[in-house]
């Protein structure tokens, strides 16, 4: 899958060393899979089959360096992340809590071989954790390196809130012990800054807002004027908190609405194999509605062939089911000129507050949504103010230009950290 947290890391890190500045880029558990140059090293933090091993098998926390090497290498890794991998939380507790516990856990040698792999780099300025699950790893990294440590916050709430209990309320108790190693938290969006502080109990002060960026090379606009049927897209995960079920209700109720005569639903992105009913039930629902000729599956797809994909919408929707803290598709469409139609929620309101590239429906509701793709289907005006503003929005806001700007002035901030000045009194 091309993991939304993976792009947005990648492509930070790549727009830092055009830059001239060193940067390590680490994947954790498994090789990251990206649909860019992918600038990561070979060494992965934390290897997954090591992980697993040490979890379930109390032999293998003890087992040799040497010995871990040969299902810790890339090549073993990425055939292992081929298969059918979950990362459904609900399966996923008892690891969770594992890690979280850091040297207390059983995955503690793998920190121990992380930092000591850390040790023969050059002394790194500073230390970014992708997200709090890894926050038990704060701690022996500064101590160890002499080197402040920020934490980007990306998502996490999704997972740690479909965990089963008690892992749910151990993992959250773990994280909120471990706030003071971290010198400062990297919001993706002002919407997760707002929640955090309540969520996890960081304190606002700790939280600077990083916005998502992307390299929009490449992500050229849509023709204006296009033969075919008006096409409504897609691009997420495939999973019912993404709500594609809540798209297909709103296409099928526009569509029968008499003010959509002809039209395309068009779908793309990766799905987990316990998905497949969810996307069957859908399929089965436009099926009895006399539409499944209209609405197609594209699966996975590479850069070139999301850009086609993208370039083809008339129209963009993610209506996920939760405040979704991202949306790095949604620029992406914008990047393009695909108008949104977004529910009015989480990081969705800013990306079309801020960009002009869409409008805000009602959060859960087809109907709302329909109204929406039907207001931009009926108004070719609208549709094309629409588009030029996502098209410029997309690169006057979200670039991974941007991102790194506001990157730096956060390292700088904790590297360099500006001291107090004492009150007069």
């Amino acid at each position: 899958m091309y993991c939304g947290s993976c792009l947005r890391d990648n492509a930070m890190a790549t727009e830092l060393m055009a830059r001239g500045h060193d940067v390590i880029l680490l994947p954790v558990y498994t090789p990251t899979f990206t649909d860019e140059p992918n600038v990561s090293r070979d060494h992965v933090v934390l290897g997954g089959i090591s992980a697993y091993l040490e979890q379930y098998h109390p032999l293998f926390r003890k087992t040799p360096r040497w010995l871990d090497r040969l299902w810790d290498s890339k090549t073993v890794l990425s055939l292992a992340s081929r298969r059918s991998i979950s990362t459904n939380p609900k399966m996923l507790g008892e690891m969770t809590v594992s890690v979280l516990k850091g040297e207390g856990g059983f995955q503690s040698k793998e920190i121990d071989k992380f930092v000591d792999w850390m040790k023969d780099q050059a002394p790194p300025d500073v230390i970014n954790l992708p997200y709090s699950l890894l926050i038990s790893m704060a701690a022996p990294l500064k101590q160890a390196l002499k080197a402040p440590v920020v934490c980007t916050l990306q998502g996490e709430d999704l997972f740690l809130d479909g965990l089963q209990e008690p892992y749910r309320t151990q993992a959250l108790e773990l994280i909120r012990d471990r706030i003071d190693d971290v010198d400062m938290f990297l919001s993706v969006s002002e919407y997760y800054a707002r929640f955090m502080p309540g969520y996890l109990g960081i304190p606002a002060e700790k939280i600077c807002v990083v916005p998502l960026g992307i390299n929009p090379k490449g992500f050229d606009l849509r023709k204006p004027e296009r033969s075919g049927p008006f096409t409504v897209g897609f691009l997420a995960r495939v999973a019912p908190e993404k709500g594609l079920h809540v798209l297909a209700e709103a296409y099928r109720i526009a569509r029968q609405s008499g003010d959509l005569p002809e039209a395309r639903f068009e779908v793309a992105g990766w799905m987990a194999p316990d998905c497949k009913p969810y996307l069957a039930d859908i399929q089965k629902r436009l099926k009895a509605e006399g539409l499944e000729g209209e609405f197609h599956y594209r699966g996975v797809l590479d850069r070139a062939q999301k850009i086609a994909f993208l370039q083809s919408l008339d129209v963009m929707s993610v209506p996920a089911t939760y405040d979704e803290p991202k949306g790095v598709s949604l620029l992406e469409a914008m990047a393009c000129g695909v108008p949104l139609v977004q529910p009015r929620r989480g990081a969705f309101t800013e990306i079309v507050e801020n960009t002009g590239g869409g409008l805000l429906v009602q959060p859960d509701d087809p109907r709302s949504l329909a109204d929406g793709i039907l207001k931009i289907a009926k108004n070719k005006a609208l549709a094309e103010e629409l588009s030029a503003n996502a098209f410029r929005g997309a690169r006057e806001h979200y670039t991974a230009a941007h991102m790194a700007d506001r990157v730096l002035e956060a390292y700088e901030s904790v590297i360099c950290p500006t001291p107090s000045i004492p009150a007069m009194i």
